[in-house]
């Protein structure tokens, strides 16, 4: 037992932090020029939030399922996967969630819209932190920015984004089927991150934790109401 005790965290690590933040790189430079779609797509969900509505919620549910599906195939399985073997079972996971808004998307009953309360205002702050705030964190602290992780590209910005509107879908219990692999995901990658003593995972700890909270909020409210 004193043995463990021994180890860190980034003992587990399967590789260092250059070989991490070189392969999104060349991931980035190997899809160009997919970034131009994957900001349209995020600004596109904020135009939706503009107009609540079933059609709206079921292109918001779309265009995740999209961004979902393409980071599980294209980054997860065929890049990450190639210097951590784990990857490909959080591929799977990102494949399902994929599959669960493809369904809400299908059944269209999803609405969401920014309310005034805490919740809402922190989902907001959690989509704009995953279209915006996490792509440019990297190049603040001296990254080069072909290293940015981009919505709908990456899996970090992806599930931060997607745990916003979570926060933000009008029917409570569409909550934990859009919260709970982003927030699994947000945990995993932040341990991630710490082991390798990169300040992002502030930022997705941060995030996590602004999700869990607003979930339990809306939660609570949902049960003091019934």
């Amino acid at each position: 037992m004193s043995v463990w005790l021994t180890y860190s965290l980034g003992d587990f690590l399967l590789f260092s932090p250059q070989t991490y933040f070189r392969l999104l790189e060349l991931y980035n430079r190997a899809v160009w020029p997919a970034q131009l779609p994957a900001a349209a797509l995020g600004a596109a969900l904020l135009l939706l939030l503009r107009r609540p509505g079933v059609a709206d919620g079921r292109a918001i549910c779309a265009i995740l399922a999209a961004c979902w599906l393409w980071v599980a195939w294209a980054y997860l399985h065929r890049q990450y996967a190639t210097i951590n073997w784990a990857a490909d079972y959080a591929a799977i996971a990102f494949a399902l969630q994929a599959a669960v808004l493809l369904a809400l998307a299908a059944l269209g009953r999803s609405v969401f819209r920014v309310g005034a309360d805490l919740a809402g205002l922190a989902g907001l702050a959690l989509l704009l932190a995953g279209l915006v705030l996490l792509p440019l964190l990297g190049v603040t602290l001296g990254r080069p920015w072909q290293q940015a992780p981009l919505f709908g590209l990456a899996p970090d910005p992806t599930a931060v984004a997607t745990l916003g509107m979570a926060l933000l879908a009008a029917r409570r219990r569409h909550l934990a089927l859009l919260a709970a692999v982003p927030l699994l995901w947000t945990a995993v990658s932040a341990l991630t991150l710490w082991a390798m003593e990169a300040p992002e995972a502030w930022a997705l700890i941060v995030a996590g934790g602004m999700a869990a909270a607003g979930s339990c909020r809306r939660l609570a409210g949902r049960r003091s109401s019934s």
